[in-house]
């Protein structure tokens, strides 16, 4: 027991009940972004077919990314409300090492077809263990450690996102190690997963007669109406959602800013990715210590306005200095913008400093929402629950691209659209505390708790 009834998350990863399935979860997350940045870079340098034109493959993967997402969420969910989630979890591993076997054949091959249903299919997987690994904690970890377990679990994807995408990278660089070395990397992180995954403890369901229904759209709203009667659920599942949609912006504008403002190769866009990665990382693993929480009590929600409010401050002068450098009359001349041309300008390290600030912003808001979600969710239906969490994250990733998409047709540049962003985020801060003043209740309590005793 910790000091003072206070939990460390940093010791689960020493626990049979944690650790096993963290690094399955982060296994698995690592292998997934590396094959589908690997396959972007094959299919836009490598094989190119006239029914995939080059500039068309990064949405074309992450559309097909996410389509099982929106499709399979609330089968999904049901299916895990019925199973045990350990077994669950290694019949997906062993398909993981199906699927990637698969994809090492085809780049192989270099058939663009079967590429392209790897993708597929690792979106499959990333459905499954979506649903599952925020039904798992609630069920092996106190309602004390839901904050510091979630807050690992963020850290971990968003590292194994970093290092996926890196790594595919590196190996399909001139330089790198090539095909035959991405081949083996897919499948050995593969067989790793699976091995970890089989010593995840038994976690049989509490609801093993739910009777699957086949029609997603009725079952989502099924769930969503059940979570109507509780607001403040309604408002974790929205707010978790409303921070990828915030993020994909960010996320999705990255490389048009490095390419059409900046005149620069892919590295600097990696760089922006990096700066993310790591910040959402720090600031989710932060999250435990911040808030004082105690062995045995409830979530609190006293990040989340704080969060909110970095995401939107540090989103603003992030769009300020994009936008500034966008109309600097220097950058018409530049040819080929370098990394260390973008990090010798002060102003720059301003923009990274911000992109770092509202990165960590992000984990703060996040960790909290996620951990109320699975202490609130009623334990029979919390597979469920999750799996229309997750179809409304896919839909609002879709409305992101969209409202970027027509932004974009009216003339607005890189920094104007993360401006609109940011100021249509506080609004809906604004609207959420009018709606749920228990944000603002928790807020007020976390800071006289701050205040009280100083972090260990």
């Amino acid at each position: 027991m910790a000091a003072q009834g206070r939990p460390h998350q940093i010791r689960l990863l020493g626990q049979r009940r944690f650790a096993p399935f963290f690094w399955a979860v982060f296994l698995g997350a690592v292998n997934d972004n590396l094959l589908k940045f690997a396959v972007v870079l094959i299919l836009t340098y490598r094989v190119q077919v006239s029914w995939l034109p080059p500039e068309v493959v990064g949405p074309a993967l992450g559309a097909l990314f996410i389509l099982p997402s929106v499709l399979l969420s609330a089968t999904t969910g049901q299916w895990a409300d019925r199973s045990d989630l350990a077994r669950l979890m290694r019949l997906a591993k062993s398909a993981e090492v199906a699927m990637m076997a698969l994809a090492a054949w085809a780049l192989w091959a270099q058939h663009a077809p079967t590429l392209l249903l790897a993708v597929l299919m690792s979106g499959v997987h990333v459905t499954v263990f979506s649903t599952v690994k925020y039904a798992y904690l609630p069920r092996h970890l106190s309602a004390g450690e839901l904050t510091g377990g979630n807050g690992l679990l963020e850290m971990g994807t968003f590292t194994a996102i970093l290092l996926g995408t890196v790594c595919g990278g590196v190996l399909l660089a001139p330089s790198g190690a090539g095909t035959a070395a991405l081949m083996g990397t897919l499948l050995a992180l593969a067989v790793a997963g699976r091995l970890a995954v089989q010593a995840v403890p038994a976690t049989p369901s509490l609801s093993p007669g739910v009777k699957i229904h086949w029609n997603p759209l009725r079952e989502t709203w099924q769930n969503l109406a059940r979570i109507h009667h509780d607001p403040v659920l309604l408002m974790c599942l929205l707010g978790i959602s409303w921070m990828w949609f915030f993020g994909a912006v960010f996320l999705g504008l990255f490389p048009i800013f490095s390419k059409a403002v900046l005149h620069a190769q892919e590295d600097m866009a990696s760089l922006l990715l990096v700066v993310t990665s790591l910040g959402v990382a720090a600031g989710a693993l932060l999250c435990e210590w911040l808030t004082h929480a105690g062995e045995g009590e409830e979530p609190q929600l006293g990040l989340v306005l704080v969060g909110a409010l970095g995401m939107g401050v540090f989103g603003l002068d992030v769009a300020w200095v994009v936008n500034h450098i966008a109309h600097d009359p220097g950058m018409a001349g530049i040819q080929a913008y370098a990394v260390q041309d973008f990090i010798a300008r002060p102003l720059h390290w301003r923009g990274l400093f911000d992109q770092l600030m509202m990165s960590m912003s992000i984990g703060l808001f996040s960790v909290p929402l996620y951990a109320q979600m699975q202490y609130r969710a009623e334990a029979s239906r919390r597979a469920r629950v999750v799996a229309a969490n997750n179809i409304l994250n896919a839909v609002l990733i879709l409305l992101s691209a969209l409202m970027t998409w027509l932004l974009s047709a009216f003339g607005l540049g890189v920094g104007a659209i993360f401006a609109v962003a940011c100021v249509l985020h506080l609004l809906v801060v604004l609207m959420t505390l009018a709606w749920q003043p228990l944000l603002w209740q928790h807020t007020v309590a976390w800071l006289r708790r701050w205040r009280r005793q100083a972090p260990e």
